[in-house]
């Protein structure tokens, strides 16, 4: 599962932004069951967000959480590196505000969702959960 936490000022995001954003990065995984994937808004106050020493009132700050699946290879990280960026761009860079972010990888056995084992990657059941966008029992 991806958990993407972007932080950032107040009113950085219209609600509309906020949706386009979510979509697009949903997409980014259509590999995966689209409830695997996660968005959380945090806005910061000024002066609550500091870099340097000072208080920034133009950095988005976003902390992405994998679990579902990991980049491997130096190529599939640079790879997804640059969708994110291209993802990112139009909110936040379009924008004129400062941003980075960085991936943390879990590994998959230390994750449950909804009480279930996830299923394997590409296997029948996930394929099932692709297809209704829930999770639900299977026979490993």
């Amino acid at each position: 599962m991806p958990l993407w936490k972007i932080y950032h000022p107040p009113g950085a995001f219209s609600l509309e932004d906020k949706k386009g954003l979510s979509a697009d990065i949903t997409a980014l995984y259509r590999r995966l069951p689209r409830f695997y994937v996660g968005v959380v808004f945090h806005a910061v106050e000024p002066q609550d967000f500091w870099v340097g020493g000072e208080a920034r009132d133009n950095f988005v700050r976003i902390w992405i959480d994998h679990i579902a699946r990991t980049m491997p290879t130096p190529e599939i990280r640079a790879m997804a590196i640059r969708a994110f960026d291209g993802a990112l761009r139009p909110y936040i860079a379009d924008k004129g505000l400062d941003w980075e972010f960085h991936i943390d990888e879990t590994p998959f056995d230390l994750w449950s969702i909804q009480g279930l084992r996830p299923p394997p990657p590409e296997s029948e059941a996930e394929k099932r959960w692709i297809a209704e966008n829930r999770p639900s029992a299977y026979e490993v």
